[in-house]
């Protein structure tokens, strides 16, 4: 039987990972997910991400862990940072890291995972990125307030005032600034927002969705450019225009 949107109940974090087919192998050691969009998130603080990692909490590793790593990876997974242990296994050269920690999103119950680079020696790079999965959707009660694309990252933000990553499908990835199925993909999900009023969040949305004027915005040079919003009321407008 396929699974339907609301038969899953995706962004609901006290029913747990709902939201998510996952595959395992135990014998094998495969652990694999599906439906999500996976996300990478640099330790380069927009203020979006820096307000979501803010809200991150440490817990321990899950099978859903598993998936956002490679599967000789899944083991480093579990080793403390070498600040934590200078004996870790992943200590490189004494100082040096390649960690990874676990955290989980208490507002969409997301998976997280920070991996840790730090080059040996006191002058070293130091920095962490995060791999996640985009929700398929805003929490059932929510409703769409604003879109902001920041440095490469997209996100949503509800009418009580909810950062989220923007809800995306695995096989339809985002982009900006050029003519192809990023932007196609994009202007197809916020013409689905602007013509529900900021109710059906689900991603998904066919690429023939796309209104003209959102989609000529998605795929111009300016869209592209550094930190850009628009509000409910934005892409509404723009459907009129």
């Amino acid at each position: 039987m396929s699974a339907q949107h609301h038969d899953l109940n995706l962004t609901d974090p006290t029913k747990g990972y709902l939201q998510f087919v996952l595959y395992t192998e135990p014998r094998l050691g495969i652990v694999s997910g599906s439906l999500n969009a996976e996300v990478s998130i640099d330790e380069e603080r927009t203020p979006c991400a820096r307000e979501w990692l803010g809200r991150l909490q440490r817990c321990e590793p899950t099978a859903l862990h598993c998936t956002l790593v490679q599967q000789q990876s899944i083991p480093s997974l579990f080793y403390p940072c070498v600040d934590e242990d200078p004996k870790s296994p992943s200590a490189i050269s004494g100082s040096g890291c390649v960690c990874r920690r676990t955290f989980y999103d208490p507002e969409f119950g997301l998976p997280v995972v920070g991996s840790h680079h730090r080059h040996a020696g006191e002058s070293g790079a130091n920095w962490w990125t995060y791999e996640t999965y985009a929700p398929l959707a805003l929490r059932p009660e929510d409703t769409f307030s604003r879109f902001t694309a920041e440095k490469g990252l997209f996100w949503a933000r509800t009418d009580k005032g909810m950062l989220s990553v923007l809800p995306q499908q695995h096989g339809l990835g985002y982009n900006m600034g050029y003519s192809g199925g990023g932007p196609h993909a994009l202007a197809a999900y916020l013409s689905q927002i602007a013509a529900t009023d900021g109710k059906n969040t689900a991603a998904g949305a066919k690429y023939e969705q796309a209104h003209p004027a959102i989609l000529a915005w998605t795929q111009s040079s300016f869209g592209d450019r550094g930190t850009n919003e628009l509000t409910l009321q934005d892409l509404k407008a723009m459907q009129l225009s």
